[in-house]
């Protein structure tokens, strides 16, 4: 599972990996005034994408929490922050995003909670890449109407999608994103590639991309976006038992 990320890069880091197409002058200034430093992007909140227009990628703001385009309200959002990647080829909610609107979700890394043994409090982990480059995950996005808002803009919303953990990621949760390499980033954007070339893609990766430490229990609350969620913490001390 994902639930929280972070992403504190710039367009042009993304410009240098994705080889994204070039902005003009207004287009750079809206990016610019999105693309600000996040520690703990939130569910429902907009979030940067890649998105391939044909043979040229862009840089998107999405809302995380996927609408499908023909639900009735927009309540199903709180659900859909993940895509299970087994059934996403057969998830009302997923299958035609998975088949159309495949995207990348760029981030720096992102949290998961580990459960103590013994006590009913949760340790937040920060993860991240060894190098502290960009990860990428798989996502589907969709484009969604109010059916009471007819003029509306139609909204675009996004999905992460998630598999088995790896051995890495086991000790902190069952469930991991789908991380892609840079081959694998460009075969997921590729419009004309089959559903079955893609399912390959969906397996745990490999142990040693990812690192993980301890952050403070701060990042619980999404009123703190700031340095502070990605400090590294000591662990707590165990309480004392009657017998210590």
């Amino acid at each position: 599972m994902c639930g929280r990320y972070t992403h504190l890069f710039t367009w042009a880091q993304l410009h240098r990996l994705m080889s994204l197409g070039n902005l003009t002058p207004e287009e750079q200034q809206q990016i610019d005034a999105q693309l600000i430093k996040r520690f703990n992007v939130a569910p429902q909140q907009n979030a940067p994408v890649i998105i391939a227009d044909g043979p040229v990628r862009h840089l998107a703001f999405y809302r995380w929490g996927l609408i499908p385009f023909w639900s009735k309200d927009d309540s199903i959002a709180n659900r859909t922050i993940n895509a299970r990647s087994e059934t996403i080829a057969t998830s009302p909610a997923f299958r035609e995003a998975f088949k159309r609107h495949r995207c990348l979700v760029p981030v720096s890394g992102f949290y998961e909670w580990q459960i103590l043994e013994g006590s009913t409090r949760k340790q937040p982990w920060y993860i991240h890449a060894p190098d502290n480059g960009i990860i990428f995950f798989a996502g589907v996005f969709d484009e969604w109407a109010s059916p009471e808002a007819r003029d509306a803009t139609p909204l675009r919303t996004f999905s992460i999608l998630t598999t088995a953990a790896n051995e890495f990621m086991r000790t902190l949760h069952t469930r991991m994103p789908v991380v892609l390499s840079p081959a694998q980033r460009d075969q997921w954007l590729d419009p004309a590639a089959s559903l079955k070339s893609l399912e390959p893609l969906f397996v745990p990766s490999d142990p040693a991309l990812l690192a993980a430490y301890r952050v403070s229990t701060k990042v619980n609350s999404v009123r703190f976006d700031d340095p502070a969620c990605i400090q590294p913490v000591e662990p707590e001390p165990e309480a004392p038992t009657l017998f210590s």
